[in-house]
């Protein structure tokens, strides 16, 4: 499960609500929920924070928490 799955997970986040809200398909939105080597697109990200009423930005920390920059 990705970031994204895990926070509709503990947010008990319907997805055929965000799926209606926001014109994504169902299964786009499991891809997302499911597979870590599907790229969430800003767009995608951004349509679904305001589907669940979340700020884009908090969203985007949650879903890239793990995230850092390679040592040098």
């Amino acid at each position: 499960m990705t970031e994204l799955g895990l926070y509709f997970a503990k947010k008990s986040i319907n997805r055929s609500d965000v799926s209606r809200k926001t014109g994504l398909s169902k299964t786009r939105l499991s891809e997302l929920a499911n597979n870590a080597s599907t790229q969430l697109k800003v767009r995608e990200l951004y349509l679904i924070a305001l589907a669940i009423d979340e700020d884009p930005g908090d969203l985007l920390k949650e879903v890239c928490r793990n995230l850092k920059l390679p040592k040098r």
